[in-house]
Order: C-alpha cells, then sequence, then structure tokens
C-alpha cells in the first residue's frame, strides 16, 4: 500500500512558476514508476509527466515539454514537478500517481490504468 500526498499548488500568474512535491508513504516508493496527471473543470484527466523507478527516464505531454520537468528523490520517497513559463491553460487541478509499467513502450507511462495508487491532488490556478 501506497499513500500520496501532493503539496506545493497555488495562484500564480502567467509566466511565473510553482513546484509540485508528492510524498509517498510505504518503503516500496523506488520501485514504482511516478507520473503526474491534471484535471481542468469539465475536462477529462491528461498526463502531464512520467519518471521511471530509477529517475532514468522521463516521459512528458507534447504540450508541457520544455516547461515542466519531474525528479524524483527515492531516499525522500519524494516526487516533484518543476513547473515554469506557465500559462493559463495549465490550470487544474494536479495528481501523482504510482504504478509497476511493465515493459519499454513510452506510451505505457501515459496511460492512467497503468496506475494503482492516486493522491488527492493540488490545484494549480495560472491567470493571466
Amino acid at each position: 500500500q501506497v499513500q500520496l500526498v501532493e503539496s506545493g499548488g497555488g495562484l500564480v500568474q502567467a509566466g511565473g512558476s510553482l513546484r509540485l512535491s508528492c510524498a509517498a508513504s510505504g518503503r516500496t516508493f523506488s520501485t514504482y514508476a511516478m507520473a503526474w496527471f491534471r484535471q481542468a473543470p469539465g475536462k477529462e484527466r491528461e498526463f502531464v509527466a512520467a519518471i521511471t523507478w530509477n529517475g532514468g527516464s522521463t516521459y512528458y505531454a507534447d504540450s508541457v515539454k520544455g516547461r515542466l520537468t519531474i525528479s524524483r528523490d527515492n531516499s525522500e520517497n519524494t516526487v516533484f514537478l518543476q513547473m515554469n513559463s506557465l500559462k493559463p491553460e495549465d490550470t487544474a487541478v494536479y495528481s501523482c500517481a504510482a504504478g509497476v509499467v511493465g515493459g519499454t513502450s513510452p506510451y505505457r507511462f501515459t496511460l492512467k490504468t497503468s496506475y494503482v495508487y492516486w493522491g488527492q491532488g493540488t490545484q494549480v490556478t495560472v491567470s493571466s
């Protein structure tokens, strides 16, 4: 069992930055791939970024490449999402997720169904 708690959300102006954190409980954190998803009002939850268990590979949605960076610290059981050059369209509830993602296909890391454990989410609002 893994419990995930996000923090770091808030209100920021367009062009600004935020750093989200996701703290995980449990000794098996380092065995899980981790990801961030987001859900805007009236929209489906969508993939943002993912990182393999050892941090060796990262994957991003096209809409965030070059602006958002995912990283992890297995010694602290924490995954991060550094968000720069934020846009109003980045406004959403951001949730972290953990799962054992099999295979080498990057596509698997973008699927909600690849992740078993989910946090409650943290609100990010970007004003124009």
